[in-house]
């Protein structure tokens, strides 16, 4: 009986010991899960990104500077605790952001994009097209021109706008004594602002998902003209290279490339993708096909994630797409069709066109790194709460001055996109708060509002180093990053005042077609004024 009863005991208390186990690791799940840090929902929320931009602007130095503020927001969420901190930068930071599905999809599709370009050169596409296009554009103005105008045609997704137009328009710009400098900027200008205006492409679809409770798609529509930053934006733009308008850094850069010098400073991060000479056997075609089978592609797979092959209407299946998997989806057919007529054409070994994986992969290293650094940023900003922050500040300051509301949201979507490097995060935040605030007091002053939450989104995500739209275009251009966000900033800024003071007037006025108007007069007041001020590019 005794070892029965010994043997009783013993599972008895291995029974005991397990429940005691699953207890404590339930307590312990529940105390990380109920875990909120000291500073949680303050203005320190917001101190790593702004430590991060202002390093990176005074040093010019990216990649270090967006750690010390990953540093920084894991240091602050631990409360200051080594392990908690190394934890949580690793864990729930990198790791967690490269782990993330949509996150991946965008990387493989920047792959995918960099592996095409390298096909593209290696064939003698891009330098066939380059050739072919300036017998057809004779000036560094029309060279530019084109530039805009190809930007403003592929209005579906800003990432695939800015390498797209990065990898065409390049060897003409780089022909025309373009510095990279401005063709960051003239990509940039076209990816964001274009497709927030854009009914068709995946920045309406997010738009429209965060607008809970009204009709997302129709108020977009109305929203359109009312979005004042990214109509100015592409006035300014225009009205820049038609009157040879350069001003700040930009104008220093400008003036160099028209010398020769394309990069002005030291700094070649993209050095590995070199432009090879065009084969004797590379055409246009060896460029148009792939970039049109991109196209094509991106947009079937982008319907095919919203349904639209399951019976969804197309304006659905857009505003549903998942982005991220579509494109994925899309670059990679693209790529297959890309090797298949090269293979047919024989105009590259497929040995050939395996070698220009890698060579892809390695062109697009500098744009993977400073992305995932950004994403890790954005993942400790909100462990800490920003995002309740801003959101506490909107709301208790929303129900007075009403009419000079749209202006200031436009201002506080500015500041969190361009300390959070997100715009799509900034519209979470600001739209459901404007939402709730105005459908039921001024249905017009909503609308408004919601176009200012876009335009305030856009114009920081436009201006900060640690936006992905930002990394992209410098990705696309083939440019320095700090670079692109220095000479870029001035740009900016101007746009963003132009369209503070619109927002002013469209809260008083209430009517697209009496502010827009004094928007774009103001614009072209402002051009003239530069002009006036001596900042017209002297070119050889």
């Amino acid at each position: 009986m005794y070892p029965a009863k010994k043997t009783t005991l013993l599972t008895l208390g291995a029974v005991l010991a397990l429940v005691t186990a699953c207890s404590m690791t339930v307590l312990a799940s529940e105390g990380e899960a109920e875990y909120v840090p000291a500073m949680y929902s303050t203005f320190w929320a917001l101190v790593p990104p702004i430590v991060a931009i202002g390093l990176a602007l005074i040093t010019k130095e990216v990649y270090s500077s967006l750690f010390v503020g990953i540093l920084i927001g894991g240091l602050l969420y631990s409360g200051f605790q080594f392990e908690s901190t190394v934890t949580h930068i690793f864990e729930d930071g990198i790791i967690s952001v490269l782990s993330d599905s949509y996150n991946v999809g965008i990387l493989v599709f920047l792959v995918i994009l960099g592996t095409m370009v390298s096909l593209m050169n290696k064939a003698g596409g891009s330098a066939a097209f380059g050739q072919f296009a300036a017998e057809k554009i004779h000036s560094r103005t029309g060279a530019q021109l084109a530039t805009v105008l190809l930007g403003v045609l592929i209005f579906i997704d800003d990432y695939f706008n800015c390498l797209t137009v990065g990898s065409v328009m390049r060897p003409v710009t780089d022909k025309f004594k373009v510095s990279r400098a401005k063709l960051a900027y003239l990509i940039d200008a076209t990816a964001a602002p274009v497709c927030i205006i854009a009914p068709i492409s995946s920045w309406a679809a997010a738009v429209t998902g965060f607008v809970e409770g009204e009709d997302g798609f129709s108020i977009f529509i109305r929203a359109i003209p009312y979005n004042f930053y990214a109509i100015l934006t592409i006035v300014m733009m225009v009205g820049m290279v038609l009157m040879n308008i350069e001003f700040g850094s930009m104008k220093t850069h400008e003036q160099n490339a028209v010398k020769g010098d394309l990069f002005t400073t030291p700094g070649r991060p993209y050095g590995s993708a070199k432009e090879l000479q065009a084969e004797t056997k590379g055409k246009v075609m060896d460029l148009l096909i792939p970039i049109v089978s991109l196209i094509i592609c991106c947009v079937i797979g982008m319907l095919y994630t919203g349904g639209f092959f399951s019976g969804t209407d197309f304006v659905t299946a857009f505003s549903e797409s998942d982005a991220s998997l579509g494109l994925t989806f899309g670059s990679f057919f693209g790529l297959i069709i890309t090797i298949g007529m090269y293979q047919l054409r024989r105009v590259l070994s497929f040995s050939d066109c395996m070698a220009c994986i890698p060579e892809g992969f390695k062109a697009m290293v500098p744009a993977i790194l400073i992305l995932t650094f950004a994403w890790t940023l954005k993942a400790m900003t909100d462990s800490l709460g920003a995002d309740v922050y801003v959101a506490g500040l909107v709301n208790a300051g929303a129900r007075g001055l009403l009419n000079f509301l749209p202006a200031i949201i436009f201002v506080v979507g500015c500041l969190l996109a361009f300390a959070t490097g997100t715009s799509w995060g900034t519209f979470g935040i600001l739209i459901p708060i404007v939402v709730a605030v105005f459908e039921n007091i001024s249905p017009q002053l909503m609308i408004i509002s919601i176009s200012a939450c876009m335009a305030g989104a856009v114009c920081g995500d436009h201006c900060s180093p640690i936006s992905d739209t930002t990394i992209m275009a410098s990705a696309g251009a083939q440019c320095e990053h700090v670079n692109h966000v220095m000479t870029q900033l001035p740009y900016a800024v101007t746009a963003a005042v132009l369209s503070f003071v619109t927002y002013i007037v469209a809260g008083f006025v209430q009517t697209a077609w009496a502010a827009l108007p004094v928007g774009i007069l103001l614009t072209l007041a402002a051009l003239f004024v530069l002009k006036s001020m001596g900042n017209s590019l002297t070119q050889e």
